[in-house]
């Protein structure tokens, strides 16, 4: 009995030992902030606004199913402003009429996404994913009536992702004990977007296009 006693004491005892060797539980939630370019499909979209793309930011949030799969959401804003030289548009383009024109894209995606992790201190990561999008949009123009409404569309998107916590392991190490934040990575990330919506008034549009993507992964 006494050394049954002994045993567990010193099992108590070594048990924050073995705890902090142990390795750390996976993470559960994934937090992004992206930003970079967005090419638009729309025909004539440098017509109107000046240049063939704008800018475009956004954030994701997604929960880990497991390691490698996640389901998530991830909205997106891209807006752009300029004089078109057309009084009117047929077939595919957007109609604007007057000096100045301004368009907004809000996409909200809802997205399944893999990612290639087979090690927690993999540095390289790439992945895949895409699903379902919701787009809202608004057009002003000088002298027309606000055209604004939303349509269904769907999306694709792969990336690489690069490991940030060797660049300062005790500043990770940090993070991960006070918030759970266990990784943080930059990434890169190419992207495709198709959704139709009926702009004019004698065709439609695909308001989506291509992105070219930048930005910050965080892992909790």
């Amino acid at each position: 009995m006494r050394k049954l006693i002994l045993a567990i004491v010193l099992l108590l005892l070594s048990a924050p030992a073995f705890a902090a060797e142990a390795p750390a539980s996976r993470p559960h939630w994934s937090l992004e902030f992206k930003g970079g370019a967005f090419f638009p499909d729309a025909g004539q979209w440098s017509t109107f606004y000046g240049q063939n793309y704008t800018s475009e930011f956004g954030a994701a949030l997604a929960y880990k199913v497991t390691r490698n799969v996640e389901v998530g959401l991830e909205a997106s804003y891209m807006h752009a402003s300029g004089k078109g030289t057309a009084a009117q548009s047929t077939g595919s383009t957007p109609v604007v009429t007057g000096d100045t024109a301004r368009m907004e894209i809000v996409p909200l995606d809802l997205f399944v996404l893999f990612r290639g992790v087979f090690d927690e201190k993999q540095w390289l990561v790439p992945y895949a994913g895409g699903g379902y999008t919701r787009l809202f949009y608004r057009q002003n123009a000088t002298g027309s009536p606000e055209n604004r409404g939303s349509t269904n569309g769907f999306h694709a998107r792969a990336g690489l992702q690069f490991l940030l916590d060797r660049i300062d392991p005790d500043a990770a190490k940090s993070a991960a004990k006070e918030v759970g934040l266990q990784h943080t990575y930059f990434f890169v990330e190419g992207k495709y977007l198709r959704a139709v919506a009926d702009t004019v008034p004698s065709g439609t549009v695909n308001l989506g296009g291509v992105s070219t993507l930048g930005g910050l992964l965080f892992e909790f």
